[in-house]
């Protein structure tokens, strides 16, 4: 009797929409198409290995299944979290008898970033032999994850987040297999698509609910909301979305729109990010890619952070968003971290050499007998507080590490620097 009710239980209408077929997926045309990877590998006939890189709910699934159907292949799907190596030399040894008899064996592994290093090397002999045709699907970064011999017998496809346009499609399929439209004026359907984020099938799932109510009344984005769960951004804050997001909000200062960088800022407290390490980020930036341009930039970062040590969230990210919006709109230059990295190329080139003996502390009988300390000139004692001495090495040629730059701040460091190099050169044959 259970057996009976199970067999007539309603499937759900994610799986029903499922596609039958490679052309009805959406928004994979770059992959499924005549020129993209998988449509040249479906009408080749031969597949290769692949990672199918993507979202949640952008048919990594499904393109396998499709996949396996095409090549008439046998269809052997794994999950990397529910599966451990005794599953796996399960798999192994049938699809080796399975190739005995001349069908071969596609492997989907959902989630194959879960598997160990030693787990995924496992797989090698067979993909390397073909007992096996490979298909990983993960929403993290492959370079990141997985083993470099793996992915070098595996082509990485990128699906891409599911657009606007993909997503109606699904909306329409979905009335089209319920005969009746959705219960939602033009705002909340597309309200409803921009709270799927991208994901097919939770788009699909908060649909479902929607056909549980009435036809009538027609449901406005307020009333939407209230009946199907808002998604929670997709962000993971130790993964690929953490460094994508950081290098975004970093690169949107760097580009002087402030704008941007509110939005991935915004972004990256949605997601959980901790604010410490978004302060810590700022800091950086604004010594890196700001510096001597505005000084003061840098005083700005470490108050803003103390503020947010002091009041927490939520009333401290306002202090983050003032960092923001300073740095935003403060003159760049990256002179000084250009100093440092040609100064440290310096350093490391010319080994241990010695300062110049006259800018040499004498503490002892000995060392002033040896010259230590001679011919020093104090430079407060000099006209205009400068005496125009060498401090570089003995033997290494003067060199110019910071070079200021015209904007902000730094076109008056400029003429300082100027006005110290005009000194030397007219004190230049009295140090010597």
């Amino acid at each position: 009797m259970s057996t009976l009710f199970e067999s007539q239980a309603p499937r759900p209408l994610a799986d029903r929409l499922r596609p039958a077929s490679l052309e009805e997926v959406v928004g994979q045309d770059h992959l499924i198409g005549p020129d993209g990877p998988v449509g040249r590998m479906v009408r080749s006939g031969h597949l290769a290995s692949v990672i199918l890189w993507g979202p949640p709910g952008t048919g990594k699934t499904t393109i396998a299944r499709l996949l396996a159907e095409k090549t008439d292949l046998y269809f052997e799907p794994l999950s990397a979290v529910f599966s451990g190596v005794a599953d796996l030399r399960k798999v192994f040894d049938a699809a080796r008898k399975r190739r005995e008899t001349g069908r071969g064996t596609l492997l989907f592994i959902d989630e194959i970033h879960r598997f160990n290093r030693a787990q995924q090397d496992g797989f090698l002999p067979y993909v390397e032999d073909g007992t096996v045709i490979l298909v990983g699907a993960t929403t993290e970064n492959p370079s990141f994850e997985l083993n470099a011999p793996l992915l070098s017998r595996c082509q990485v496809l990128v699906l891409n987040r599911l657009d606007d346009a993909a997503m109606e499609e699904l909306l329409k399929r979905a009335e089209a297999a319920e005969s009746r439209p959705l219960p939602l004026n033009a705002e909340a359907r597309a309200d409803l698509r921009r709270m799927a984020d991208g994901d097919g099938r939770y788009l699909l799932n908060m649909t479902e609910a929607l056909f549980n109510l009435p036809a009538e009344p027609v449901l406005d984005s307020r009333a939407m909301a209230a009946i199907v769960q808002r998604r929670v951004p997709l962000y993971d804050k130790h993964q690929d979305g953490h460094y994508n997001l950081i290098s975004a909000l970093h690169k949107s200062l760097r580009g002087s729109d402030t704008d941007a960088a509110l939005y991935w800022f915004a972004r990256m407290i949605a997601g959980g990010e901790d604010p410490r390490y978004i302060a810590r980020r700022l800091t950086r930036f604004a010594v890196e890619d700001i510096g001597m341009a505005d000084p003061n930039a840098l005083t700005q970062a470490v108050a803003a952070w103390e503020a947010y040590e002091r009041l927490g969230s939520p009333e401290g990210d306002l202090a983050l968003v003032q960092l923001v919006i300073y740095l935003g709109t403060a003159p760049k230059s990256n002179a000084a971290y250009k100093a440092q990295s040609a100064a440290g190329r310096a350093a490391r080139e010319t080994g241990s050499l010695m300062p110049p003996m006259h800018i040499l502390n004498a503490p002892t009988r000995m060392m002033k007998e040896l010259g230590y300390g001679d011919g020093y000139v104090y430079d407060h004692d000099a006209e205009e507080g400068f005496s125009g001495q060498n401090y570089f090495p003995e033997g290494m040629a003067r060199q110019r590490f910071y070079r200021p730059l015209e904007r902000g701040f730094e076109r008056e460091v400029a003429k300082r620097l100027e006005y110290w190099d005009k000194l030397r050169r007219e004190r230049k044959p009295e140090s010597e």
